[in-house]
């Protein structure tokens, strides 16, 4: 080997070390702005260093950040709220890849159809048509006392519209198969997914709503007029 190879090949070297370097940097930077959350090995994991990174990207792009923790439980409910928007399932998305996270979710079922119903499956989707949902809920009880591991997303209001009560189907799974509910904001003032309190769940379901309620008042959704957590006067009813 002649020097001149010895020294195009120790310039190539020092080349890749300098890259490698700069990558890690800016792979550390990204994580600083994001904040991102440390997931315990309980927890359902899914994906590849490519959809953690785009699922990043996303959110920096769009300037969001994480804000607490995320619990070390291998089964749970993530009630996220406020949904407003369609804007909801494209940041609740790049959260599920930027921590590759498994989860499991309902979706309309007209969402499931060709070219995006194979996406929808593979990113933990399950289709329900609205006027046949009875029974929902005891199959989800089910499936999750069955489970070693599941993290199954609801959105509680259960559509992008304003409504006075939320629905309650996500307290009784969580009661029945015992299983804690986190609750999870997506404050668009802040640009902030924030991971709050875990809640185990009683067979009182105006009061855990109206626990509930208290802590998502403060949160601002992408559209705050469509945003309803009024506490209900609490009347001892369980249902």
């Amino acid at each position: 080997m002649d020097l001149d190879d010895a020294v195009a090949r120790q310039n190539a070297l020092v080349s890749a070390i300098i890259v490698t370097v700069l990558i890690a940097q800016a792979k550390n930077e990204m994580g600083k702005l994001l904040n991102t959350p440390l997931l315990s090995a309980e927890i359902p994991r899914i994906g590849n260093k490519f959809s953690c990174w785009l699922g990043q990207s996303v959110l920096k792009s769009m300037g969001w950040s994480f804000s607490g923790d995320f619990p070390c439980h291998p089964k749970m409910i993530l009630a996220i709220a406020p949904h407003t928007s369609n804007w909801d399932f494209v940041i609740g998305i790049a959260v599920a890849f930027s921590l590759r996270l498994k989860i499991t979710f309902f979706g309309k079922h007209n969402l499931f159809i060709p070219p995006f119903g194979y996406l929808m499956r593979r990113w933990g989707g399950i289709p329900v048509e609205r006027s046949q949902s009875h029974g929902v809920v005891e199959q989800m009880v089910e499936a999750m006392r069955r489970a070693d591991k599941m993290v199954l997303c609801i959105a509680p209001e259960g559509t992008r519209s304003r409504v006075e009560r939320w629905k309650t189907g996500f307290l009784h799974i969580a009661h029945k198969a015992n299983v804690p509910v986190l609750l999870v904001a997506f404050d668009y003032k802040k640009k902030q997914i924030e991971f709050g309190p875990s809640l185990m769940i009683g067979d009182d379901m105006q009061y855990e709503l109206n626990r509930i309620y208290t802590y998502f008042s403060d949160v601002h959704g992408k559209y705050p007029n469509k945003v309803a957590t009024i506490v209900v006067p609490h009347t001892g009813d369980k249902d």
